[in-house]
């Protein structure tokens, strides 16, 4: 007997990829669990199934940076409080960040790809489920969006969940309308803006001279934030071409806000909306 749940929950994650450095993924989850009936002639209580896999998922992959530990351009440090992650990126640039340890999920990978995301969490939840739960399978999909969208990563020091890790991240659609029609223009150009990007706050950039671990040497210039905030200390050094600074905190209100801002400069008289997505089915508007 089977037991599917589709649209479980949506994992927003960051991972670190040779080329693109920093790549911020929405995946939604489906579910197939496999085994024999229980004393309610159930697999699973679906309350159950929707509870307890989606806290297993959340706490392995959602809001945390996914690094593929076995690849050899990663290095790993672990000491009591934090880990620090070195990658070196394809044009010979690294990322180096510093976390507390639950910011991270180490994959015994080369490189990070959804069938790896998919057999990592198969074989976490199996032996966290009930015996009479025999098998399962999981199913990441990415939404489908046919218009531009993007890939961000950032953090937020503010916030009292997870979303204070400094690197996890969104794909996220993007709906722009200049005098309430919709701009395929607007929408392209910060789908270009934005591909693959870093978005950090001007209140949390750091001399890289004061961080704890010593930078790795550079040809390129360099962008470097750190926060204390509720989790601990976080700490990121990156290539600046890969990231963008706001004078804001970068929620997705600030977000909206500050494309909507910049939209406005060179639309003038015009009126300006903007629908500035979180990952999947939500975000926040903005309008001048």
């Amino acid at each position: 007997m089977k037991l599917f749940v589709r649209d479980l929950t949506v994992i927003d994650s960051t991972y670190l990829d040779h080329k693109r450095g920093f790549v911020g993924e929405s995946y939604q989850v489906d579910v197939v669990l496999d085994g024999q009936l229980n004393e309610q002639s159930m697999l699973l209580d679906f309350s159950l199934v929707k509870k307890q896999i989606k806290a297993i998922i959340d706490a392995e992959v959602d809001h945390k940076l996914i690094v593929p530990k076995a690849a050899k351009q990663c290095t790993i440090s672990i000491d009591a409080d934090r880990t620090q992650v070195d990658y070196v990126l394809e044009d010979n640039s690294a990322i180096q960040l510093k976390s507390p340890h639950q910011a991270y999920c180490l994959l015994e990978c080369d490189a990070v790809t959804i069938s790896v995301l998919e057999a990592y969490l198969e074989q976490v939840l199996l032996v966290k489920l009930p015996e009479n739960i025999t098998g399962l399978s999981i199913t990441l999909r990415s939404e489908v969006i046919s218009t531009p969208f993007y890939h961000y990563t950032h953090g937020l020091k503010k916030h009292d969940g997870n979303c204070q890790r400094i690197a996890h991240g969104h794909r996220s659609k993007i709906d722009i309308y200049i005098n309430d029609q919709y701009s395929e223009l607007w929408v392209e150009k910060w789908g270009q803006r934005w591909t693959d990007i870093y978005l950090a706050s001007d209140e949390d950039l750091l001399d890289p001279a004061l961080l704890s671990f010593s930078p790795k040497a550079s040809t390129v210039p360099m962008h470097c934030s750190a926060y204390h905030s509720a989790q601990g200390y976080f700490e990121l050094l990156m290539p600046a071409s890969r990231c963008e600074v706001l004078n804001n905190d970068t929620t997705v209100e600030e977000l909206a806000r500050f494309i909507c801002e910049t939209i406005k400069q060179d639309e003038g008289q015009n009126n300006v909306t903007v629908y500035a997505y979180e990952g999947i089915g939500k975000g926040a508007i903005a309008e001048l």
